[in-house]
């Protein structure tokens, strides 16, 4: 089938790219007002986009931009015959001598190549519906994916004085005042949002800790306070685990019975009310598991953008990061540095795209258990690239426990009581902390139900009795 407007010329402006070009040959600032908006490409004719990049090369040189440099620089590149000579380049200048208005010629530019892009990008997408294959996901996947990265490509935005971002900011009204203050999402962990002031909407907060220490835990508590208590709707991706396994994880945290309990059943008579109360109180919370093994960037974005069109989304939790997969083809160990800090900074982009702050989990390497004392390091992130550069915040877990008996550690501390032993402590490393301070915050972990709990909420002994803990 023949779709006849596909025939048709794709939209463009020949004379804005002209007065475009015209303003850089008269006017040698004009390149650095229209550079934020236009690159070579968003030029429809060839001669127009040649000049464009004659002109960009020589301001990254620092040299001056006329016609005769421009004219050299096309000479030296052999173009300056096949777009018409000093001739085309001294027709342009006298049809429109002048530099006045080039910011709005720009924008006609880049507004009309725009459309060139949904035009290609829609002619992709009827390639891969007349492909028809077996995974649909994929199509739609591949489909947001396209346009996500012409939307990508647009550079509108540009300075904006701080008057204008303050008087906007007075002029707020009630309900925007109101939905400012869901800006920050809590972690329901005390000290920890003190110290991080809640996670900021649009930052990339990475948690990061050896295997078993509990990053997941962690992840399903931030999780459920944010849900339960803000009323925030989470995005919950995780490649390891299945969504029965973390809802359960969730139900035992939540009742105060095991998972094993709850599993092999037997509970008692107050366990049972326990667990109905608990499943009536999680049924309610706006959380929604995504529990894909394999899971690309791209299907990750376009997930989360559905439920965001769909049900709203206030957090994103990806657990974990080095488990995750880019879209393009990385061949060798040497790429899988590069593969990560792709899907870091997409992640990172994300977050700006949605407004919300993504979580995505970590796994460190061994090498914190060869020092001592065994703290993590940003050094220690796995496949790190540029983890540590995206991230807003590294939060680092660690339990000492796990790597020190309590024999050997009192061998380690004589000067210490036997009580002092750090059985059920956690700590929260504050690592990178871009708009505030870092440090570290003591939680207690309930071993048997994978709970962190702030220690001013924790039972004093964890081995209570399960009635005991419903006092």
């Amino acid at each position: 089938m023949t779709l006849p407007f596909l025939e048709r010329l794709p939209p463009n402006d020949v004379e804005a790219e002209e007065a475009v070009i015209a303003a850089l040959l008269v006017d040698p600032e004009a390149i650095s007002k229209v550079s934020p908006i236009l690159k070579p490409p968003d030029f429809f004719r060839e001669q127009n986009r040649w000049v464009y990049e004659a002109a960009n090369d020589l301001w990254e040189r620092d040299e001056s931009i006329n016609q005769i440099t421009i004219a050299h620089e096309l000479d030296r590149r052999e173009r300056l015959e096949e777009i018409g000579g000093q001739t085309y380049l001294g027709d342009i200048i006298r049809h429109l001598p002048t530099s006045v208005g080039v910011e709005s010629y720009a924008e006609i530019v880049k507004r009309v190549s725009t459309y060139r892009g949904l035009i290609q990008a829609a002619t992709g997408m009827l390639q891969l519906a007349y492909e028809a294959p077996a995974d649909i996901e994929s199509v739609f996947s591949r489909s947001e994916e396209l346009l996500q990265r012409l939307r990508g490509g647009e550079n509108f935005r540009d300075f904006v004085h701080i008057g204008q971002i303050l008087q906007a900011y007075l002029d707020e009204d009630a309900e925007a005042v109101e939905r400012r203050e869901l800006a920050a999402v809590n972690t329901g962990f005390g000290d920890v949002d003190h110290l991080l002031g809640g996670l900021k909407r649009e930052d990339l907060v990475i948690i990061g800790a050896r295997p078993s220490v509990g990053k997941s835990s962690f992840a399903l508590g931030i999780a459920r306070n944010a849900a339960i208590d803000q009323g925030a709707n989470v995005a919950f991706f995780s490649l390891e685990m299945s969504a029965e396994q973390l809802a359960v994880r969730l139900l035992a945290a939540e009742s105060g019975v095991d998972s094993t309990r709850l599993r092999l059943g037997g509970q008692t008579e107050l366990e049972e009310r326990r667990i109905i109360r608990a499943t009536g109180e999680l049924a309610g919370a706006n959380i929604w598991f995504d529990d894909s093994p394999t899971l690309t960037v791209a299907e990750l974005r376009s997930k989360v953008r559905r439920l965001a069109g769909s049900h709203g989304v206030d957090l994103v939790v990806v657990d974990y990061l080095q488990l995750m997969q880019s879209d393009a083809s990385w061949n060798g160990r040497e790429n899988r540095v590069q593969e990560i800090s792709f899907i870091s900074r997409t992640l990172k982009g994300l977050a700006r795209e949605l407004n919300v702050p993504v979580i995505a989990l970590a796994q460190l390497s061994r090498a914190i258990e060869t020092r001592h004392p065994r703290i993590p390091l940003l050094s220690d992130l796995r496949d790190s690239g540029s983890i540590e550069q995206d991230a807003d915040v590294v939060v680092f877990l660690s339990r000492e426990e796990l790597y020190t008996t309590r024999e050997q550690w009192m061998a380690e501390h004589p000067e210490m009581p036997e009580t002092a032993y750090p059985q059920g402590v956690a700590q929260v490393i504050v690592a990178k902390h871009r708009n505030g301070p870092i440090g570290t915050v003591d939680l207690r972990f309930r071993q048997r139900l994978a709970k962190f709990e702030d220690w001013r909420l924790a039972a004093d002994d964890e081995d209570l009795p399960p009635d005991e803990f419903d006092q």
